[in-house]
This record gives structure tokens, C-alpha cells and sequence, in this order.
């Protein structure tokens, strides 16, 4: 173990699988994650044998960890430490079989994911438990075969990067000062109210608001189809509204805050950004805002929620999309922010991932 467990736990307080027939299982877990502390590693070694439980620190680390996993033919892998951590280990895991060498042909595992992160968009999204007895459950549920079901979700391309979501503008600026509040401002007695929905609420209403009530929030801005397929505009309800959009037609041109695509629902924190996102095989939720900042602030639980749709809020599906700001806007890609761009294309992975779902039956 690279973690020394602080303490052991009751054994009493794991679920057993005795008599069960055992799946072979993989958990890989980001040792430089906040929440992957000694405890937890001690925990797991509980329920997962030691060889098939895995500890990175480091990129070589998860490209040993990712071979390892791969030579040993697993077929279902836990990640642990967020959204960031398994993003880390899927694009290796695609990196590697996508090589032209010992791995091709091979299809990737299917994921779950623990519970271990701070935002945890992607465990809201599979329902994965909460709490060390629902990490637990979870990991010795998937060894037992007692998984209820599993759900297929698309990934973002954006710069060769798979990711479930990304974008331009408003949410960027969101983004940099949850950061800021939850650094300079979540210490101490605030730590626990600003480090979670209380910190983006905080960033929002007392940070990015303000600076749009007195900076300019729209910019010039055109988003062009891309060539993989036709697009489609969607009403609140979900469903394709009005003509198709062909491949290499605008969709949208004149002036935006935000421009934004995600796969799957979750910011983090259950902020459903994109509520029909995931709802279509092979597409993205594209969301254009032109929205005033007072009014954002005013309608924010409902924003929240995913149940605002303002005549300023337009909603797309595509497969491939084209972004062009007239300025350098806030970037940000899988929630980490990714400096200032003008422009930057996005599109579906050809490949989706399988995702262990511990509520609903097979998608």
C-alpha cells in the first residue's frame, strides 16, 4: 500500500459476499485525492484483494496501473477521487487501446465510480452510495453480480481529451470563482458552507453576478454544425423542435455569455446544467445563454434544478460543433479550468463508456 491506514474498521460493518460468486474487480484510486485518505484504503482492502486494488500518484503511476488493468483483462474497474480521477484513467485506458500495439481490439472495461471527489457530477449521474458504507456496498455489490444495471454515456473530444462536459464564457467565469471563494474565503469556520453547493451559490450571487452587473457579458459569437451529422434544436420539454440543421449550417449567430455542451446532467453538486443531455445516443446538449446576470441570480434554484428554460437559454443536440467568440472567454473542460480561448471545437467520442448504474436497469 502507498497509504498507511490510520485505523482499522469494524468487519462487521462490511457487507459480505460469502457464497457469493465473486466478478473480478478492479479499483483504482487517486491517492492525491482529499477524500482517498488511509481510512479509505484501508476500508476497501476489505472487500478487494490486494492485487486487484491500485494506488496513483502520478501520471506514470496511471499509465502502469492502466497496462496492468488491461494485461489482466478486468472486466469492471472502480475509479476513486472524483470527476478528474476517472477522467485521468479513461483517457489512458482509450490512449492505450487506441495504440497500434498489444491492446488493440480490446474493448474497455465497464466503470463504476466511488463516491470520492468533491463535486462528483459522474456518481450523482450512476447513483453510485455515499459515505464510506455506501463506497463499500457499491464495490462488493459489483463482485457479488448484484449490480442492478448499467448505462452507456457518450464522452466529449475536446483537444484529443475525452470529457462529459466544457465550455466558454459564464460557466468558466463560474468556475474561477468557486475556486477563488472556496481558497481565499472556505477556511475555518466556513470550510464545510463553501467548499460544496454553498461555495458555487456564494461564487454566484456574491462573486460572477456582481461582475457581470458591471462588465459587459455578451460577446459576438458563431457556432457552425460540424460534419458529423445534423443538429437540432430543442424545446423544454426535450424534444427536436422545428427544421434539422445540416451538417455545416450555422446554428446560432449573434451575441453570447456562455456556450457550453455536456453528455451527461451534472456540473456537481446535482447542478443540472444540461437536463437533456445523455437523453440521445451518438449526441451532445449544446446550451447558448444570453442571459442578463440579475436574472440569473434571481432564477438560480431553478437553473439549479435544470427547470428554467428562459426565452435567453437555447438548447441544441449535435454531434460535432464549431465555437468562435470575438474575444478570448473563460475556459473550462470536465470542471478544471483551462485558461482563455476564442474558439475550439467539440465533439462526440467515437467510443462511449459503460458505466455501472446502482438504481435504474440497463440504458
Amino acid at each position: 500500500m502507498l497509504v498507511q491506514p490510520l485505523r482499522s474498521v469494524d468487519p462487521r460493518q462490511i457487507p459480505s459476499v460469502t457464497g457469493a460468486p465473486e466478478h473480478k474487480v478492479a479499483v483504482l484510486l487517486n491517492a492525491n485525492a482529499r477524500k482517498v485518505d488511509a481510512r479509505v484504503v484501508k476500508s476497501l482492502s476489505h472487500v478487494v484483494p490486494e492485487q486487484d486494488l491500485f494506488l496513483s500518484r502520478s501520471e506514470l503511476d496511471c499509465r502502469r496501473i492502466v497496462q496492468t488493468v488491461l494485461e489482466r483483462n478486468y472486466p469492471m474497474v472502480f475509479t476513486g477521487g472524483g470527476d478528474g480521477t476517472f477522467l485521468g484513467f479513461a483517457n489512458e485506458m482509450f490512449r492505450q487501446l487506441d495504440a497500434r500495439g498489444r491492446f488493440a481490439g480490446k474493448r474497455a472495461p465497464r466503470f463504476g465510480v466511488l463516491k470520492l471527489g468533491t463535486g462528483n457530477g459522474l456518481a450523482t449521474y450512476v447513483n453510485a452510495g455515499g459515505g464510506q458504507d455506501g463506497i463499500l456496498q457499491d464495490v462488493v455489490r459489483a463482485r457479488a453480480g448484484q449490480v442492478p444495471g448499467h448505462r452507456r454515456m457518450d464522452l466529449l473530444m475536446v483537444d484529443g481529451q475525452r470529457t462529459p462536459f466544457a465550455g466558454l464564457g459564464v460557466d468558466g467565469k463560474l468556475l474561477n470563482d468557486y475556486i477563488w471563494v472556496k481558497s481565499n474565503l472556505g477556511r475555518g469556520f466556513f470550510k464545510k458552507m463553501l467548499s460544496g453547493p454553498g461555495g458555487y451559490f456564494s461564487a454566484v450571487a456574491f462573486k460572477t453576478v456582481p461582475h457581470y452587473l458591471t462588465n459587459s457579458t455578451f460577446v459576438d459569437c458563431e457556432v457552425i454544425n460540424g460534419q458529423a451529422g445534423e443538429a437540432y434544436r430543442v424545446g423544454p420539454d426535450g424534444t427536436p423542435v422545428g427544421a434539422p440543421i445540416a451538417p455545416g449550417e450555422r446554428i446560432f449567430k449573434g451575441e453570447l455569455m456562455m456556450a457550453a455542451a455536456a453528455t451527461m446532467p451534472f456540473y456537481g453538486y446535482g447542478f443540472r446544467m444540461f437536463p437533456f443531455a445523455g437523453e440521445r445516443r451518438g449526441m451532445m446538449q449544446l446550451r447558448l445563454g444570453q442571459l442578463q446576470a440579475a436574472n440569473i441570480l434571481a432564477n438560480l434554484p431553478k437553473l439549479w434544478a435544470g427547470r428554467w428554460f428562459p426565452e435567453g437559454l437555447q438548447d441544441f443536440y449535435a454531434s460535432e460543433v464549431h465555437i468562435r467568440f470575438a474575444k478570448p472567454m473563460p475556459f473550462q473542460v470536465g470542471g478544471d479550468a483551462a485558461g482563455y480561448r476564442e474558439e475550439v471545437k467539440l465533439s462526440v467520442a467515437p467510443d462511449p463508456v459503460e458505466l455501472l448504474d446502482f438504481h435504474g436497469a440497463v440504458h
